[in-house]
């Protein structure tokens, strides 16, 4: 669903989006000492003192990933593998809790709480615990668009939900006490959000007309206590929670497990640099403030299709064939390609 209206003549681009824990030591787990270097198979040597190569080379087992999880309003601890993207992530959590996959709301890291600076992206942690954010209530809020701007920030889960990941200060939904950061958008007058992307919910809100009275059908992420509170209430204090590993459980170290909408998963082991960190966290800014969303892997994109250009015509045609489906203005690009330049330069 395009996000902005087509300029006449243009042709449309091809293309699409392309979109922790361990357990003991007596278990195989995602630290490489569980598996020592296999023994050199004692070979004589030939006349030049090297050896003749073994007819069967003894393999290294591939390491076995296995995280931690838990669900946010309060359940025991339990281990998951195996899988490869989000939803068969979500399948595995489900499994382990015996509840539906199409439950599981969103994820944060090492945290309870519906932290949005915490959500789970496309990489995970090998230490991280996995805390699984369910449905709770529902609810139907009826609201005025007096404003061209909601002030909402959407993200999706990645696998068919989308939620509220920010309120605007003094816009139109700040002022409605029901509307929660981290309610799941169901639907927008009667309309399902089940299945749209991001940006598809962010455009269904941009495009009501201003003046419009509307109903908007939101899911809570379930609470481990009775009472739900907007926001305008006192807050209560968090509930006990199941422990996790202790540090003697875990790796410490800077590996983690990437995510891919398709092929399977895959260790990172160095670090994003300066440049790449920076400038990642500019284009989510500037995705907000243009679309209403914020995608982390959307930014990281953005930044890899950056790397390498050496003129904006280069970076623009780029971008139309990797995301043409998001049909971003030319400005847009244009400020990305500014603003991506100064972070390299040192200007910002």
């Amino acid at each position: 669903m395009p996000l902005f209206p087509k300029k006449k003549g243009e042709k449309k681009p091809k293309g699409g989006l392309t979109e922790y824990e361990q357990q003991p030591d007596v278990d195989q787990t995602n630290s490489r000492e569980a598996y020592p270097t296999a023994p050199t198979s004692a070979v004589p040597p030939v006349a030049n003192g090297s050896q003749v190569p073994s007819a069967t080379q003894p393999q290294q087992p591939p390491r076995r990933l296995v995280f931690y999880t838990q669900l946010a309003h309060g359940s025991s601890t339990e281990r998951i593998e195996g899988f490869t993207n989000v939803r068969e992530l979500y399948e595995e959590i489900a499994k382990a809790f015996d509840i539906a996959p199409l439950d599981i709301l969103f994820c944060t890291l090492n945290t309870h709480k519906v932290d949005m600076e915490r959500l789970l992206g496309g990489q995970i942690g090998l230490e991280d615990l996995i805390v699984a954010h369910v449905k709770g209530p529902t609810k139907a809020i009826e609201c005025l668009k007096s404003d061209a701007s909601l002030g909402l920030t959407i993200t999706d889960n990645g696998a068919g939900y989308a939620f509220i990941k920010r309120i605007k200060e003094n816009s139109v939904m700040e002022g409605v006490a029901e509307v929660l950061v981290g309610d799941h958008i169901e639907a927008i007058n009667g309309k399902s959000m089940i299945g749209s992307r991001h940006f598809e919910v962010a455009k269904e809100f941009k495009d009501l007309p201003v003046g419009l009275n509307f109903t908007v059908n939101l899911v809570e992420p379930k609470k481990a206590f009775t009472k739900i509170a907007p926001r305008s209430a006192t807050p209560v204090m968090a509930p006990p929670v199941a422990a996790t590993p202790t540090e003697n459980q875990v790796k410490t170290g800077r590996e983690t497990l990437r995510l891919h909408s398709k092929g399977p998963a895959e260790i990172v082991k160095e670090e994003p640099n300066k440049f790449e960190t920076i400038a990642a966290t500019k284009c989510d800014d500037l995705l907000e403030s243009y679309i209403g969303i914020r995608d982390e892997t959307l930014a990281e994109t953005l930044v890899g299709l950056f790397k390498g250009k050496s003129d904006f015509s280069d970076f623009m045609a780029a971008v139309e064939e990797q995301l043409g489906e998001l049909e971003f203005p030319e400005e847009f690009i244009f400020d990305l390609w500014g603003m991506m330049g100064d972070v390299k330069d040192g200007r910002i």
